[in-house]
């Protein structure tokens, strides 16, 4: 769900407010609950999970929302679950250009935006981008923790995305939305780091929110008559996430720069590591110093070979990951 572009200056000025970005978020939740009210004909409550995004793949500051709704809500004067058959795509442009508008003169009652807002529903005639996948909804907890996971933590330009740095300009690529072509871009240094450090949220900024049945308070008091109505309509309610195998920096550094940081690129035999050194900082890891600590004691007692004394705490070994069921509810 996003924003026009003569209004993105309007949050840009106040990103470091954090008030706006918050009213943003929850302008799409309503807009939402909104469009699948109409869409089953009664007044629902829906669950939603809402990530904000600041940027767009060239680096620009674009606010936008990535949403995840129940596919049907809770008729709370009737006590039961109501399931969308039908979602009126269409709908949600003009519903979403009405809610973010209205949200916006509130917020912004300047005259000036009230100008600005009255020229751009002329001329946005049929509404905003609200961007629907259609057939791609992610496969249970691992697919949606992905899916999630990939606008949560995503930088605003991945390192595999940077072609060259000079010393004085940084070139990196971007796919346009428009034109599916690979653009590539050339900027100097202090450019380059303003359109990275603009996207950092205010301090304790909550970049994910839950509405409505996904909000724990809310799925507590309706989740027995989720059930029932699911069950009605053939469904069954399952754990939403599963924390797996966590992946360490080794991995996750693999993944994003196509090579392992462990494998010696002279020899090509596999490292340890025993120490990082920084030309400011010094020295800020040492193996040496955890193992002086006792950092890897084992526990002899005949009774738990597998665990490992860690700094005061027990950890206990299992190959694979140890799943973490939350009761999330996603539908």
């Amino acid at each position: 769900m996003t924003v026009p572009e003569e209004l993105r200056v309007e949050f840009y000025h106040r990103r470091q407010e954090g008030d706006l970005l918050s009213e943003f978020i929850r302008c799409g939740y309503d807009c939402l609950e909104d469009v699948v009210s109409t869409a089953v004909r009664q007044k629902v409550k829906i669950g939603t999970i809402v990530v904000v995004q600041t940027h767009g793949r060239s680096g620009h500051y674009n606010p936008h929302l990535h949403v995840i709704t129940t596919s049907g809500g809770i008729n709370e004067e009737t006590g039961r679950w109501v399931e969308l058959g039908y979602f009126p795509y269409e709908i949600i442009h003009k519903k979403w250009e009405y809610y973010l508008f209205k949200m916006l003169k509130e917020q912004v009652p300047t005259v000036e935006m009230k100008l600005l807002i009255d020229s751009l529903w002329k001329k946005l005639s049929k509404g905003l981008v609200a961007n629907v996948s259609k057939g791609h909804v992610p496969q249970r907890f691992r697919g949606l923790a992905k899916y999630l996971a990939k606008y949560v933590a995503s930088p605003p330009i991945a390192i595999r995305r940077i072609i060259s740095y000079t010393g004085q300009e940084v070139t990196y690529w971007y796919k346009d939305h428009r034109t599916k072509d690979k653009e590539v871009v050339t900027v100097d240094v202090m450019t380059f780091i303003g359109r990275m450090v603009q996207h950092i949220l205010p301090k304790g900024f909550q970049r994910v929110r839950y509405y409505g049945l996904q909000a724990t308070k809310t799925y507590k008091k309706w989740v027995e008559e989720i059930k029932e109505g699911l069950q009605k309509v053939g469904r069954v309610i399952k754990d939403a996430y599963q924390v797996v195998a966590f992946k360490n920096y080794r991995e996750r550094y693999r993944e994003m720069a196509d090579h392992d940081p462990l494998i010696c690129r002279f020899c090509g035999r596999e490292m340890e590591l025993w120490r990082i050194w920084h030309p400011k900082y010094g020295t800020v890891y040492e193996e040496s110093e955890n193992l002086k600590k006792g950092k890897y004691e084992k526990i002899v007692n005949g009774k738990d070979p597998t665990t490992t004394r860690l700094r005061g705490c027990s950890l206990r070994s299992a190959a694979g990951g140890v799943p973490l069921p939350l009761s999330s509810l996603w539908v």
